[in-house]
């Protein structure tokens, strides 16, 4: 049906495509106005954009200013504050929609601008301008400007990560509509080799003429340098500045100056990091991002759904980080597992012999049964993958689990009474049965030793005993006691579990200077750095006799998710992003539109060979690679591990084949072979998604030959990845081929696949060896991996669920942090602060009616006696009482503030006549009695506003001190929480249900004592002693962050178990370095100037 409505209306994709037509013809329309415009005329139209950008947004932004300056009145009530702080928002809402217009409105002069000056620095080799000072300042850091008098020339070729590179490109039609669909907010889907870095220029150019920022996010450190130096002087011509965050250090001065940058470059990593680490800054000056407003991100496919669920993770370490049950449990899982594969054995080795002897059935006793036992035993056991590979028994497999699975499986605890614990490898869990729990207890040990009690049962069988009071609760406090422990327990010998029956080595993780490193599934990386979560890779690490690292506790953490859905705008591109399109609707709510080529896809995708073995499907590959290249053509062979890589390798050096193994554990490498493997004859082994972000051009007599040949060695799990590896051939035009390679033996074919391509080869008596190929065997394929798509999408909605819970508290949290830090809303958060106090203290003791109690929780928290008489207490409603409570503390504090500022302005008066131009700012000490602070306190401000600075620096200093106090308490409690709760299942409830009520409790909980503490200190702090002039200290400059671990977490399940070696990024390799012709401080400066360098732009050098 939807292919017949297609047939009518077109697809979605054409009607996109249709839509946006016009808008082509109005760019090229105004790209050939262009060409009689000189140099300065064109470079002037930058000028004329951003005067009608702010002409058109001038009233808006007068109307904020006017707003902002009103709520500093200090005469405003609390209400009319925030009134006034709401339209402020609103209007920075409308604001960006007003922009929005306003940019479509000059988009087809914009973008004919941009592809101007593509066409001319194509054409020449070198543009003349008349000199600014922007041109000078280029001039003296870089090579492809110089300043001849009052001209600059503009070189057309430049360094780009090392490598010189002359433009030569020009925007074709197709690149147009790209640009339009990213500057729309949407995901533009662009086959390999249509220039996407060349596409990103259009909105990138456009968007930052707003001057708001435009962040352009790749997926590693070399494309993000290379980038912005690539296309930077196309930017920089017009004087728009261009940087890259990766270049600098996290905190530094350098790193804040690229962030206002126009345009900004940098990987999705460190953008959120960073986000992270203003949220942890002391001062204003430490934060280095600005308002989140507009990014691009290359490879959208990679970090939005890839690296969705993946937590950026700030984190320091933890009390008793070090102690864990590992090391103790691993003897036991040992005895365990080799029990379980004695097991499975003597199953396989029975079943073999029943179903050999035609008894398939699945009661005790016979075949099936023997069979699924095996298989829940261990599924990945290679003599039961290859028995299930031959004749139809798969299909006895499926049948006999079919039939234990009715009635929601009620009968599946048969099939598991004779293993000591069963694997569900689909959803990659692990659990123990009662004969496995009777294996791993020692002889004389509590029988109970590995099983959770009931705490519910227990509880009540404890409420109904005889029992007093206090010996009930001292049971209650055993029994959760018990619970902890065994809990804890249960979840180490669990991870053991998986680490030796689910992960193996070379596989999913390698070794490596005795540490576990965690391979990445798409690319075949090592990811430096990334650690399975929930005490897995601590479970890996002592399978593997290493050194078990400590766990540390989180300090701030967000994922990229979230941290991506902040942006006032977001786009994307990549060349595979259809087959995920519902997940980037349903989560980031973008929209994928299909560019079409600019030359028509000459590749021949050829239907999938499919073999019985894996033996047999290598061979197969081995032999197409030998005859391909004996053709004169060059060879890409995709694989799916670092495993399969390696073989294929030690296969073709048997057949003395040369070729290149990619497991891209070097970013520039990986791009310099990538770029090498169009050559003829040339073989290069890569995981899929390896090498992403360099085109594969075509050596001499390629064409004429046939064109890049890729191989897929194993079909992925998501039809996305097979796409991104068949679409490496056939750029811009170009012949080529794409054939897979399949065996029954696969891990998608084994967990995934349609029974009836096994049925087919039996029926077709496919004897080993011989291959099928056909449409319908492919589209079957297909199926399966869509299949596995929901399945994950499923998983990662999940998990992102949870995460959700923990982005709304965040948002709650770095808000009240940012109005501190800045100080502009500080009062409002302050007042609300004092309010919700007042309140609480109201309703507990109202609702008790113990007027007494109320009295002496008010003189606790806000160090004043009330005047409300028991009788109105008793008579008054709730609302009332708060109010008039309020009121009343509000009073004191403003007496208390105004004591505070008489006492310190003759000080302050006096400092700042004697040493107001030496020093900026002053230490005040403030006490509550018990605790001593430094507030730092800028000096000329509190003199200019009669000393209202010194309170508000306290209140700033103990807001910001609390709530990172608590923020980092509540994060440990979360992560806690997050194990605790999956042992809800064992409950029949959700565990993301308990979750989110916990959590709100817990949030709810830490906000209450937040407010207490700050209100407590406020009220009860002051200056301890008069202070003499001379005394008076100057504030030291305020220490930078201290160096903490930043990781990308790995789900393997929740909690984090960090490294902590510092920051774990990935480590770069080093590079040969090109030292550019440096400028000597007496020569005369780039600039032009006239002065010596060292007296100009040398004069920080």
């Amino acid at each position: 049906m939807l292919g017949f409505l297609a047939k009518i209306f077109g697809s979605k994709s054409e009607r996109d495509i249709k839509a946006l037509q016009p808008i082509v013809a109005q760019i090229n329309e105004e790209y050939a106005k262009l060409s009689s415009l000189t140099n300065d005329e064109l470079r002037h139209k930058t000028i004329e954009f951003k005067a009608t950008i702010a002409t058109a947004l001038a009233d808006i932004d007068g109307k904020i200013a006017d707003l902002k300056t009103q709520a500093e009145s200090p005469e405003l009530s609390l209400t009319e504050k925030t009134n006034l702080y709401d339209e402020v928002d609103a209007l920075g809402k409308e604001r960006n929609t007003e922009l929005e217009k306003v940019l479509k409105e000059i988009l087809p002069q914009a973008f004919a601008v941009v592809k101007e000056t593509s066409r001319r620095l194509s054409e020449n080799e070198q543009l003349e301008v008349t000199a600014t000072p922007f041109d000078r300042e280029i001039a003296a850091r870089k090579s492809n400007v110089k300043i001849v008098g009052d001209k600059a020339l503009w070189a057309n070729r430049w360094d780009a990560s090392g490598t010189e590179v002359v433009w030569n490109m020009v925007h074709y039609d197709v690149q147009l509509i790209g640009g339009m669909v990213l500057n729309s907010g949407k995901i533009a889907e662009m086959a390999t080799g249509e220039g996407k870095t060349l596409v990103s220029t259009l909105p990138a150019y456009l968007n930052a003429l707003a001057g708001q920022g435009v962040h352009i996010v790749t997926v590693n450190d070399y494309l993000a340098r290379r980038d912005s130096e690539w296309n930077g002087p196309l930017f920089e011509f017009h004087g728009l500045s261009v940087d890259c965050i990766d270049k600098h250090q996290p905190n530094s001065e350098e790193r804040r100056k690229a962030y206002l940058a126009d345009i900004t470059y940098g990987t999705n990593n460190e953008f959120g990091f960073d986000y992270l680490r203003d949220n942890m800054s002391q001062t204003p000056e430490q934060l280095v991002q600005r308002k989140l407003h507009f990014a691009m991100v290359d490879e959208v496919d990679s970090v939005l759904i890839d690296d969705a669920r993946t937590p950026l993770i700030i984190s320091g370490p933890v009390p008793f980080g070090d102690q864990h049950e590992f090391h103790e449990l691993k003897p036991r899982i040992e005895r365990l597992v080799n029990a379980q594969k004695t097991y499975v054995q003597s199953a396989l080795n029975a079943a073999k012999s029943l179903i050999n002897s035609g008894n398939v059935g699945t009661e005790e006793g016979e075949g099936g049964l023997a069979l699924l036992r095996a298989h829940r035993g261990l599924p990945k056991n290679k003599a039961l993958i290859k028995f299930l590979s031959e004749g139809s028994n798969k299909q006895t497999l499926l049948k006999t689990e079919n039939h234990y699975m009715a009635d929601q499986s009620k009968n599946m605890p048969k099939v598991d009474a004779e293993l000591y614990f069963h694997i569900d490898e689909k959803n990659n869990q692990v659990e123990l049965t009662e004969k496995g729990i009777e294996l791993i207890t020692q002889t004389g040990e509590d029988p109970s030793f590995f099983v959770l009690p009931d705490v519910g049962t227990e509880i009540a069988e404890i409420e109904k005993s005889s029992l007093s009071n206090e010996e009930k609760i001292a049971q209650k406090d055993t029994l959760m006691r018990d619970y902890a422990v065994k809990a804890e327990r249960v979840h180490s010998i669990n991870q053991l579990l998986k680490a030796y029956t689910l992960f193996e080595k070379d596989t999913e993780y390698i070794l490596d200077e005795g540490k576990v490193k965690i391979v990445d599934e798409q690319t075949g990386r090592i990811m430096e750095g990334r650690r399975y979560s929930d005490g897995l890779h601590q479970a890996i690490e002592a399978k593997e006799n290493v050194k078990v690292e400590d766990a540390s506790q989180t300090y701030a953490t967000i994922t990229l998710q979230n941290y991506f859905r902040m942006y006032h705008k977001l786009c994307g591109m990549t060349g595979t992003a259809t087959t995920e399109a519902g997940e980037f609707w349903s989560i980031y709510k973008l929209d994928v539109v299909e560019i079409p080529t600019n030359r028509t896809i000459s590749r021949i995708d050829a239907q999938d060979y499919v073999y019985r073995t894996v033996r047999e499907k290598f061979n197969a590959v081995a032999e197409e690679i030998v005859k391909l290249t004996e053709a004169g053509r060059p060879v890409l062979v995709g694989t799916t591990s670092v495993e399969i890589s390696e073989l294929l390798s030690r296969m073709l050096k048997l057949r003395g084949i040369k070729h290149n193994v990619l497991n891209a554990k070097m970013h520039q490498r990986e791009a310099d072979i990538v770029a090498e493997a169009g050559q003829a004859g040339q073989v290069t082994i890569a995981t899929n998604m390896a090498g992403r972000g360099t085109d594969i051009k075509l050596g001499p007599g390629v064409k004429e030959a046939g064109g890049l040949a890729i191989i897929g060695t194993e079909r992925h799990e998501s039809r996305r990845v097979d796409r991104q590896l068949r679409g490496r051939a056939g750029r811009q035009g170009d012949p080529g081929t794409s054939q897979f390679f399949v065996s029954l033996e696969d891990n998608l074919m084994r967990l995934f696949g349609s029974e009836r391509i096994s049925n087919i080869m039996v029926r077709m008596g496919i004897e080993e060896g011989e291959v099928i190929q056909h449409s319908m065997i492919t589209n079957s394929i297909e199926r399966a991996q869509k299949k596995v798509e929901e399945n994950n999408f499923g998983v990662r909605k999940r998990l992102l669920e949870y995460d959700d819970v923990m982005n709304s508290q965040r948002t709650v949290i770095y808000a009240k942090r940012r109005n501190a830090l800045f100080g502009d809303r500080l009062d409002v958060d302050m007042n609300n602060m004092i309010f919700d106090v007042a309140e609480d203290i109201v309703t507990e003791y109202k609702e008790s009616s113990n007027y007494e109690g109320f009295k002496l929780e008010v003189i606790k928290n806000f160090s004043v006696d009330t005047e409300i008489s028991e009788q109105d207490f008793n008579g008054k409603k709730i609302h009332d009482l708060t109010d008039r409570l309020f009121e009343e503390v509000t009073n004191f504090y403003t007496r208390k503030s105004d004591a505070i500022v008489t006492q310190a302005m003759p000080v302050l008066k006096q400092v700042f006549e004697d040493r107001g131009d030496v020093i900026e700012q002053i230490v005040v000490p403030f006490t509550d009695g018990i605790r001593q602070i430094q507030v730092p306190v800028e000096l000329k401000k509190a003199i200019d506003n009669n000393g209202r600075e010194i309170t508000k620096a306290f209140e700033k200093t103990i807001i910001l001190a609390l709530i990172d106090d608590s923020w980092k308490e509540h994060l440990r409690e979360m992560d806690e929480l997050k194990q605790s709760v999956q042992n809800a299942v064992y409950e029949q409830k959700d565990p993301l249900i308990i979750y989110k009520m916990e959590a709100f409790n817990l949030f709810k909980g830490m906000l209450s004592i937040v407010n207490k503490e700050v209100v407590s200190f406020l009220f009860k702090g002051g200056i301890p002693m008069q202070q003499e002039p001379e005394q008076v200290r100057e504030a030291v400059a305020p220490k930078p962050q201290p160096k903490l671990q930043t990781t990308k977490q790995e789900y393997g399940d929740q909690h984090s178990d960090l490294d902590l070696v510092g920051d774990t990024r990935e480590p770069q390799p080093l590079q040969p370095i090109r030292k550019e012709a440096t400028i000597g401080r007496n020569e005369p400066c780039p600039c032009g100037s006239g002065k010596k360098f060292k007296n100009c732009h040398g004069a920080n050098a």
